[in-house]
C-alpha cells in the first residue's frame, strides 16, 4: 500500500532522496513517517509530517534531514544528506490517520507500511 523507493549506495558525505508513494489518495487527517532499521537494532524513527505540513524529526537527523510531501503528487519525501555510516538501515515509510503529534515518534501509531528500501553509506 505504500511504495518506497530512493535507497542505494552511497558514500559519506553523500545526499539521498526517498520517496514514498500511497496506493491511494490519503485524506487530510494522515499522518506519514520514516523509521528505519539497522542489522540487529529495532526500528528507529526518523521524520514524521502530518498532512497539514507539520513534521518532527529524530534527533540524530536534526539539521541533515528534510521531510516534506506534496500534495499534488501524494508523495512523501525525505531528503538526506550529509549522510553518514550510522545512516546504513532500511528504511520503511508508513502511514496512519488520526495520530496526534505526542504519538508520531511510534511505530504502533501507524496502521499501514512499505516494504523498505536499503540505504548503505560507506565510509
Amino acid at each position: 500500500q505504500l511504495q518506497a523507493s530512493g535507497g542505494g549506495l552511497v558514500q559519506a558525505g553523500a545526499s539521498l532522496k526517498l520517496s514514498c508513494v500511497p496506493s491511494r489518495r490519503t485524506g487530510g487527517n494522515f499522518a506519514m513517517a520514516w523509521f528505519r532499521q539497522a542489522p540487529g537494532n529495532q526500528r528507529e524513527f526518523v521524520a514524521a509530517i502530518r498532512w497539514s505540513g507539520h513534521s518532527v524529526l529524530a534527533d540524530s537527523v536534526k539539521g541533515r534531514f528534510t521531510i516534506s510531501r506534496d500534495s499534488a503528487e501524494n508523495t512523501m519525501y525525505l531528503q538526506m544528506k550529509s549522510l553518514k555510516p550510522e545512516d546504513t538501515a532500511i528504511y520503511y515509510c508508513a502511514a496512519g490517520s488520526g495520530i496526534i503529534l505526542s504519538s508520531l515518534r511510534y511505530p504502533d501509531s501507524y496502521s499501514y507500511w512499505g516494504r523498505g528500501t536499503l540505504v548503505t553509506v560507506s565510509s
